[in-house]
């Protein structure tokens, strides 16, 4: 059974006992774990609520090469060839986000809950970042470098305008 430390010491020596199982130890490191400040051993490090592991960093990584993939595919920039970018660069120019209309956020996030969307499902049915979506419906599309052709596969896919005469 685990022991937690009240943060006393009931030993001398120059280490610490971990908090979570309670053994000795020399290196200590602070972990968060179920909302609780504690020093552990490096045994216990894997329970740290905010470590990432690497596989959650992979599949966040590769979710996000899908989706940007994903998008390009479905605005007509990328068409499953990378030679072309491969041997002559990638011109960000090419999907800029337009000029939306002045409430475009909050007419997305109508749309949206009209359709009996989350917010995740959205992302997931356009494979495109949560956060992008999130960017769009509070009004930071810009400040987020959110790409023109999201702008479009909003446009399509909730049958709404979000962008000003092209």
């Amino acid at each position: 059974m685990a022991k937690y430390s009240t943060g006393g010491s009931s030993g001398g020596g120059g280490g610490g006992a971990c908090e979570l199982c309670g053994k000795s130890s020399d290196s200590l490191t602070e972990a968060n774990v179920a909302g609780a400040q504690l020093q552990v051993c490096s045994e216990c490090a894997s329970h740290n609520d905010n470590a990432e592991t690497d596989s959650e960093s992979d599949r966040e990584r590769e979710r996000n090469r899908k989706a940007a993939q994903n998008t390009a595919k479905a605005s007509g920039v990328y068409d499953g060839d990378s030679s072309r970018w491969e041997e002559e660069g990638t011109n960000y120019d090419d999907d800029p986000l337009p000029y939306l209309v002045a409430d475009y956020g909050e007419t997305v996030e109508q749309a949206r809950q009209d359709a009996g969307l989350q917010r995740d499902e959205l992302a997931e049915e356009l494979d495109v970042p949560e956060n992008d979506l999130l960017a769009v419906e509070q009004g930071r599309a810009n400040q987020a470098n959110v790409a023109g052709s999201l702008v479009e596969a909003l446009e399509d896919h909730l049958g709404v305008d979000l962008a000003e005469d092209r």
